[in-house]
Order: C-alpha cells, then structure tokens, then sequence
C-alpha cells in the first residue's frame, strides 16, 4: 500500500521514564533508547552498632536528584553499580570491638559513603561516615556526618553519651539522612536520626535512619531507631536490631549491663530514574502503521495486549519457633512452574495482586506462631508450621502444620510429634513433615526439639543427644541464577546441655544451644528452636515471575524490582516480590 498500511490516523507515541532499582550490586544499561538524563537515588550501607553500653550506627550515605536536582547523564555503555553492604555490629564480649562502618554505594559520578560505626563502651570511636555513629558510654562524643562533606548534605552527626551510675549510662543514637541522632537524656538512650523519604520508585519510601543507643538495666528505656530502617538500641543485655536491608539503616547499640551486641546496619539501595528520549513501554494512543508494529515487536518494545504465559515461584513465610527444648519452625509452602511445569496465563492491562507472606514471629513464652501465606492469581503456598515448645506433662504438644510442619519441642511426657506437611495438600507437594521431639522423662540434658520440614526434605527427628536438623529447601533458577529456598529451622537443644539441630539449606535458622537464629529474609525458611529463650523467627517469602522477553509489566511499590535476563534466557523479564505489591500487565 502507498500509505504503508495506516488505517486511520497516526498518532505520536507517548513519552515518559524508566526506573530501575538496584538491591545488589550490577550493571545499569539505557534500557533500548540509547545516552539521555536520569534521576537517581544512591543510599550506602548503613554502620554497626556497638556493643556493651553502644551507640547506634550512622545511617549510610544518601544522596538524590528526585525531585528536583541536577540529573546525570547517562551514557549508551553499561555504567557499573555498587550496592553498599551494612557494616557488621559488634560482637560481646569481643574487646575490642568488631563493628564496622558501612560500605558506600556508586553509581556513576555518585558515591554516597557509608553510615560510621556506631562507639563503643568506654572507647570515644565512634565512627565518621554518610551519617555519624552515635556515642557509647560515658561521656562521649557522636561522630560527623556528611563525610566527606557533598552539596547537598548525605547526612548527619550522631548523639552524644552522658554520665551516670553503673548500668544506666545513655549512649547517643545514630545520625539520620533527615536528622542528628538524639544524645542521651538521663535514664534514656538517643533514638537514631530520621530518615528521609522519596517517591523516586513512584512510591513514599524513607530510607537512611539511624540506630538508636543502647542502655543498661537500670535505664527506662533504649533508643528506638530513626525512621527508614534504623535499628533500635538493646536494654539490660539484650543485642540491638539489625538496620533493615536495602534502607541503609544503622544498627542499633548493645546493652550496658553485662554487654549486648551490636546490630548490622542495612545494606543500601540504587535507583535511576531515566528519561526516554524514545518511545515508551506505554500503550500509545492512536492507531498505528504495520511497518511500526512490526518494527517496535522485533525491538521488543510493543506492548502486547493479547495473553501470555508465565512462569511463577511462590514461597511462603516460614514459622516461628517456640521459646524452650523448641521444635524449629517449617519453611514456607514452596510452589513453582519452573522449570519445565504447568505455566499461569496473564491478561494484558490487568493489575494481578501479589502477596509475599510474612514469617512467623518466636516466641518467649509459648509455642512459635505459624508462617504467613504467599499468593499470586491461582497459586497460594501456605505458611510453614509452628515449632512447639517443651511439653512438661500431659498429651504431646505436637508441631504445627502447614506448608512445611514445624517440629515438636522435647518433653517429659507423652508423644512429641512433628506437623504435617503439604497443609492443605497440592500437587506436585508444597514441603514436607517436621521432626519429632525427644522424650524423657525428668532429663536436664536430653529433651531436643525436632527440626522443622523443608521444601526439599523432611525435618530430622530429635534423638536423646541432639535436636533435629531442619529440612533442607529446594534450589530454583527462575532468576537465571540458583538459590536455594524453603529450609526447616533446626530443633533446640535441652536447658541442661546437648547439641542444638542446624537450619536446612535454603534459609532455616539454626535451633538454640545457646541462640536460636531467625529463616532467613525472602526465603521462607523457618525459625530455628530456642533452648529457653525466644524461639527463632521465620523468614518471610517471596513470589517470583518470569515473562516472555516481548511482554510488558509493571512493579510496585518500587522495593520490588524487575530484570531482563541476559542470554541463553533470551531476554526473559523476571519480576521479583519481596514485599506485597501488585503486578500490572
């Protein structure tokens, strides 16, 4: 045809932006439209907390043009991006200290530097950084922030120490993105700095606080962390919370009394924001040629409205664990289509609500509380199962069900057995049993915990000598890379001695002898079982979506990302969840 082919009139395609969000280390390339200008958003590492009587870390370096700024330009070769990892927290009684700054992130011309560490007991060294850790005790000062110095500022001083009698000392908490870090008040530790938020991802997001202080027993309160992911501070021998990854928060200071360690400060985060200077991934309005369809289709930039099929990965949370002799928790359900399964049909223009379950919380008094479900269109994967603590008398305090069974806790009594697995039942199977616990009647030294169920195994069974070995998870490659996911938290060991179970492979959290340790984040693996204290916490989940290299969807909020898969996948686009969020096609 001499109109090559339009029907109607042609319309203009529209024009808008592209974000990219960076939780690791990577490379950033113009994604198809070649150089042009970008927003970005560029937070370091968060640093550590000190231990025994510790100031909360400085909060990582924070540095945006959104909104409003100086943008960069970006040019048609791949910029590399480095993702600034949380400095480690002190470890007590480790004299003296291991806490560490937080290490900076980059991307292009932009470095942002990393949170200071935050002081140690009696030791003025608290570190300088993006924002500056806080003062431990007594008497010290908090360090500098907005170093070295940038325009404008990456962040804030850390609070100050102040005198006082043998386990009430306040320390100062860390400084914030938004705010200086609190200096101790008498009989109260400094809260962390605030932090500051951004819509760059197209949502509110605060990022960047600090860590609070830590305090001795005789205080009334620890400082709470900044908002954006700032830890808070350990009372009486408690540890302070660990920053919250991807915000670069500062780890919260450990405790005065008898020494607490420190928390990790939060890893930080890249986000670039990059204006087209080409077509859209949009709809364009209006009718268009065939040579432009065609053309935009083979570029892989023409959104297709009809169907297309996807593959899935839904990892559900995974259960706490109990507080005493405790069964660990179970992973989460586990269910996917790749490779090679029964693949999930999407609409075009359709928003697909996900939910990423959270893991369920251990207890310091009772049995662990069970995982949360994942759900994504037709798939639910269902939360691991509770791990039951020690059962003194009576009938068994068994594990609890679900995707994976959490394991039982040991006991004088009756049977201890572990949860069912694959509750409700689905096909192929969603976890596994956990393990049952040991019985013994009137034993200090021989009542374990069972391990909790993983995706890829059963949790082991107490024996009279140690706890139960979670179940290992199951590896998967639908992010182009293998992870394992869904492991069983291991079983705790008896108050009197004997050897703890560890966590199964794919984010189980090893039983108590003497700390039970929490699944891991994202992975759905379950929490490991207490010895007598608090059970560990179960990891939350995940969903995953791998797309046709043609189809065209979006994320949010935006701690949600997506990729596009280099070869042999052959451009596939995987949207990754590790929050709730909505995919929109």
């Amino acid at each position: 045809m001499s109109n090559g082919g339009i029907i109607g009139p042609v319309q203009n395609p529209q024009r808008g932006s592209v974000t990219t969000s960076f939780t690791a280390s990577g490379t950033y390339t113009s994604p198809g439209f070649g150089p042009g200008q970008a927003d970005y958003l560029v937070v370091a590492g968060g640093g550590g907390g000190g231990t025994g009587g510790a100031g909360g870390g400085g909060a990582g370096g924070y540095r945006t043009s959104f909104p409003g700024g100086t943008k960069i330009s970006i040019p048609s070769s791949p910029v590399p991006v480095t993702v600034g990892a949380g400095g480690a927290g002190g470890t007590f009684p480790t004299n003296p200290s291991t806490n560490a700054g937080g290490s900076p992130s980059i991307f292009s011309t932009i470095t942002s530097t990393g949170g200071g560490k935050g002081g140690n007991d009696g030791a003025n060294d608290a570190g300088t950084g993006g924002s500056g850790g806080g003062a431990g005790q007594t008497n010290n000062t908090g360090a500098a922030g907005n170093t070295p110095p940038v325009s404008p500022s990456q962040g804030n001083p850390g609070g100050n120490s102040i005198t006082g009698s043998i386990d009430n000392r306040p320390t100062g908490g860390g400084g914030g993105a938004g705010a200086s870090g609190t200096s101790g008040i008498t009989n109260i530790a400094g809260p962390g700095g605030a932090g500051a938020s951004n819509s760059i991802t197209g949502s509110s997001v605060t990022y960047a606080g600090g860590g609070g202080g830590g305090v001795g027993s005789a205080a009334t309160s620890a400082g709470s962390g900044g908002s954006g992911g700032g830890g808070a501070g350990g009372k009486n021998t408690d540890s302070g919370i660990s920053g919250t990854t991807n915000t670069g928060g500062g780890g919260g200071g450990g405790a005065g009394s008898g020494g607490g360690s420190g928390g990790t400060g939060g890893s930080g985060i890249v986000v670039v924001q990059q204006d087209q200077a080409a077509p859209t991934f949009s709809i364009a309005p209006g009718v268009w040629s065939l040579s432009e369809q065609y053309n935009y289709k083979k570029q892989g930039t023409w959104t297709p409205s009809a169907p297309f099929d996807v593959d899935f990965l839904v990892v559900a949370g995974g259960g706490g664990a109990g507080f005493e002799r405790s069964g660990g928790g179970g992973a989460g359900g586990y269910r996917t289509s790749f490779p090679g399964g029964t693949k999930l049909t999407l609409t075009g223009g359709t928003d697909y609500p996900i939910t990423v379950g959270a893991g369920g919380a251990g207890s310091a008094s009772t049995n662990g509380a069970q995982g949360s479900s994942s759900i994504f269109s037709t798939i639910t994967s269902a939360g691991g199962g509770y791990g039951s603590t020690f059962n003194p008398s009576g009938p068994g305090n068994n594990g609890g069900s679900g995707g994976s069974g959490g394991g039982a806790g040991g006991g004088n009594t009756g049977s201890q057995t572990g949860g069912a697995g694959n509750t409700p039942p689905v096909s192929p199977s969603q976890g596994n049993n956990g393990g049952n616990g040991s019985v013994v009647p009137e034993s200090a030294t021989q009542r374990h915990g069972g391990g909790g169920g993983g995706a890829g195994g059963v949790g082991s069974n107490a024996t009279t000598s140690v706890g139960g070995n979670g179940g290992n998870g199951s590896e998967n490659s639908i992010t182009n890379s293998p992870v394992t996911y869904a492991g069983g938290g291991g079983g705790g060991a008896d108050t009197g001695g004997g050897t703890a179970g560890s966590g199964g492979s794919g984010g189980g959290g090893n039983g108590g002898g003497p700390s039970a340790t929490s699944g891991t984040v994202n992975t759905g693996g379950g929490g490991g079982g207490a010895r007598c204290g608090t059970g560990g916490s179960g990891g939350s989940g995940t969903v995953i979506i791998r797309a046709p290299g043609g189809a065209t969807f979006n994320v949010a909020p935006g701690t949600n990302t997506i990729s596009t898969l280099p070869a042999p996948a052959g451009g596939c686009k995987v949207a990754t969840f590790t929050v709730s969020g909505t995919l929109t096609t």
